[in-house]
């Protein structure tokens, strides 16, 4: 999962007695969901084989009531289970039904945007339990083959291969049929208005890709490199992708950028971009990532929180050598070397944790992982690492595992005594920042990036010759870091290297220009002008920005205009970035079609409702406040948001409107709010004694 929180809330416990004295081995259900009640009716067949006599098995099931049940059995419902009650004989396999009713407060969300359903579940972190019986240990491996009864208008997306599908008066039944065991937290459901397109990977996996169907156009960059990446992992990692089909699903609203269910990637629709989008904000790193997972994660899984590096710092490091496939090496070793940065500043400042250790944050086990493994791959040679990692794969397939068995793999193949780097690299909270260093200095491109960052404490008309030889190369980082160098120069000075930079066609040096100039000098106005027709949305949010800044500075009345006139009609990223943008500066613009201010505004504060996406919703939020016109509508969005499902959101959402209701005037529209919100929006009001 590409995701920032603790993940120590992905294991429940350490392994269960019942794990020891039970083996659940398979959950077979159909679920019914009922969207106006946002609750899961469902029937469950659950198989399972005690391992020694017992009288009584355990699923997880968080405030479930069971409705109707098999004779063979007793079957409780209680808070947090759901106990079978009877003389379970070892070695002998019994299957026990029974019918169920849930309201999940998590894990599964009814989300409704522009008058479209959607329901999709989040498993890891807040567990599968709370929308189906199942088992929340991770240690407990299990086969699901679920059944959805969902409206025929929708498609119905879970894992595994889907077997059937009958009609069922206004609603149709899917059935899917999984062939392997996996930890019920990467059980996933989505169900929503989509269309999809499939094709085989090169080793024939059928690949799916869902998109909503007015997002038709965007599917090729939203999933441009998809089978690309699919087909480098089965070289890469030399063992079969072990699942019988794979699915990406963009949903709305989603709480992190994406979790790798197993055969089923959903993601945050956010990603959904279109060809300019891509330049800025593309899928590929979230894409791979989660692919990576299917082995890393999925195929095998860490037994305990303390050993979850084994996930996600695979994922990012095998996420780092796919897109090294796509961007190049010096794409690789910039990557590397910006989290090299992140990990030594958190060390030098005492905060550094081990990379074998519970509760650890998600730089730890995701950056601090994934250097961990290249620091080993060059420890041991690439082939030996390859082998290794081959190896692991291969013998604990569908189990689950820990730090020392991949080590003991890595040992096995390498020959090698690797005490050293385990004190160093997995026991270690300190960074080793110089053995990175030292790793990064075998890039040519990242010896050249040393030499020009050298560069930062120079005077400029002593580094006038480099700083112009980088802006004639078409490199990347090397231009962007000579236009940072610039930013902190006097323009007279510069002003011959700014013109420079601006006749690249390089993005992210364009980008830096356009984001490290806080206030555009006159002689590069129309060099900035350039910018708004640029294939970035970064860079043409800044220069409208700015340019607009610049102009009103000027008192250019008509400058000002003409460029509302140039920027109408572009919308940006899904979040609207410059549509809100242009909204708020063209009502912040004296005499700018007054006709239609009150529109323009109306259009804004729509923005601003539960039927958009949320980082829409947050844009318009910030704007309303930047030019205080909070109204009765906004306001009553903002008090919804701030018990959105989403925690980001809702926490930002919360943090504003204590800034706002510091203000006599907001108080008085809270007041002919209130009686507009819901039972749970006065519940919040009055827990934070608003």
């Amino acid at each position: 999962m590409v995701a920032v929180f603790a993940f120590a809330k992905a294991y429940t416990q350490e392994i269960t007695p019942q794990t020891a004295t039970v083996d659940i081995q398979s959950i077979r259900a159909v679920v019914i969901p009922q969207y106006e009640s946002k609750s899961i009716e469902g029937q469950v067949w659950v198989s399972f084989k005690p391992l020694e006599n017992v009288t009584e098995v355990r699923l997880d099931a968080k405030n479930m009531s069971v409705i109707d049940s098999s004779d063979i059995a007793v079957v409780t419902a209680q808070k947090e289970h759901i106990l079978f009650t009877g003389d379970f004989k070892a070695s002998k396999k019994y299957t026990i039904r029974f019918d169920y009713t849930a309201t999940p407060k998590q894990t599964l969300y009814f989300v409704n945007e522009d008058g479209n359903d959607q329901i999709w579940t989040q498993g890891q972190g807040k567990y599968t339990s709370h929308w189906l019986p199942s088992i929340d240990d991770v240690n407990d491996k299990i086969e699901f083959d679920i059944s959805v009864i969902a409206p025929t208008a929708y498609q119905v997306i879970t894992n595994g291969k889907m077997i059937k599908k009958e009609p069922l008066g206004s609603r149709t039944v899917w059935s899917f049929d999984m062939q392997q065991p996996m930890s019920s937290y990467l059980v996933a459901l989505a169900i929503g208005d989509y269309q999809k397109t499939t094709f085989p990977s090169t080793s024939g996996v059928p690949l799916e890709f869902y998109y909503y169907p007015e997002d038709a156009f965007l599917a090729e960059p939203t999933y441009r490199y998809s089978k690309k990446i699919f087909d480098f992992y089965e070289k890469e990692i030399e063992v079969s992708y072990p699942w019988q089909n794979y699915k990406q699903v963009p949903v709305k609203d989603f709480l992190y950028a994406g979790m790798e269910n197993t055969g089923t990637t959903i993601f945050s629709d956010s990603f959904v971009i279109d060809s300019i989008g891509f330049t800025d904000r593309n899928y590929v790193n979230v894409n791979a990532h989660e692919l990576a997972h299917q082995w890393f994660g999925d195929l095998v899984t860490a037994t305990r929180s303390k050993h979850h590096w084994l996930q996600e710092g695979f994922a990012t490091y095998y996420a780092l050598l796919a897109e090294r496939e796509i961007f190049g090496d010096d794409y690789f070793y910039y990557k590397l070397y910006e989290t090299a940065e992140q990990l030594r500043e958190l060390s030098d400042q005492g905060k550094g944790q081990k990379l074998v250790a519970a509760g650890g944050s998600s730089l730890t086990y995701y950056q601090k992982g994934a250097w961990a493994l290249h620091i080993l791959k060059e420890t041991v040679g690439a082939s030996a690492f390859a082998k290794a990692v081959k190896n692991y794969l291969t013998k604990y397939q569908f189990k689950n595992v820990t730090t020392d068995d991949f080590m003991a793999e890595v040992e096995a193949v390498s020959g090698q005594d690797l005490t050293t780097y385990k004190k160093n690299w997995l026991n270690q909270s300190a960074f080793q920042a110089a053995e990175a260093l030292e790793s990064l200095k075998k890039s040519s491109f990242m010896r050249s990036y040393f030499e020009l960052q050298a560069l930062r404490t120079i005077a400029l008309k002593d580094k006038l010759r480099p700083l112009e030889n980088t802006l004639k190369l078409p490199n990347d980082y090397l231009g962007q870091e000579a236009v940072y160098q610039l930013a902190e120069t006097n323009l007279r000075e510069s002003i011959g290297l700014y013109k420079l930079a601006f006749t690249s066609k390089n993005t992210l040096i364009r980008q830096a220009i356009a984001t490290s100039v806080e206030q555009i000098p006159p002689p590069l106005e129309y060099q900035f002008e350039s910018f708004l027709r640029d294939d970035s949305y970064v860079t043409r949010e800044q220069a409208f920005l700015k340019l607009w800044l610049l102009y009103r500075a000027n008192n250019n009345a008509e400058k000002m205009k003409a460029l509302l006139n140039q920027m109408d009609g572009q919308f940006g990223f899904s979040d609207g970035n410059i549509r809100t943008l242009w909204l708020t500066l063209s009502l912040a613009t004296q005499d700018y079609k007054g006709d239609e201010a009150g529109a323009r505004y109306d259009e804004l504060v729509s923005y601003t409702g539960a039927g958009y996406p949320f980082q829409l919703r947050e844009n318009a939020f910030q704007f309303l406040s930047q030019i205080q016109s909070f109204d009765r509508t906004s306001l009553k969005n903002l008090v919804e948001a701030c018990t959105h499902h989403n925690w980001r959101f809702r926490e930002n959402a919360r943090n504003l409107l204590n800034q706002l209701v510091k203000e006599d005037r907001i108080k008085d529209i809270m007041d002919s709010v209130r009686p507009l919100l819901s039972k749970k929006e006065l519940a919040y009001l009055e827990r934070v004694n608003l």
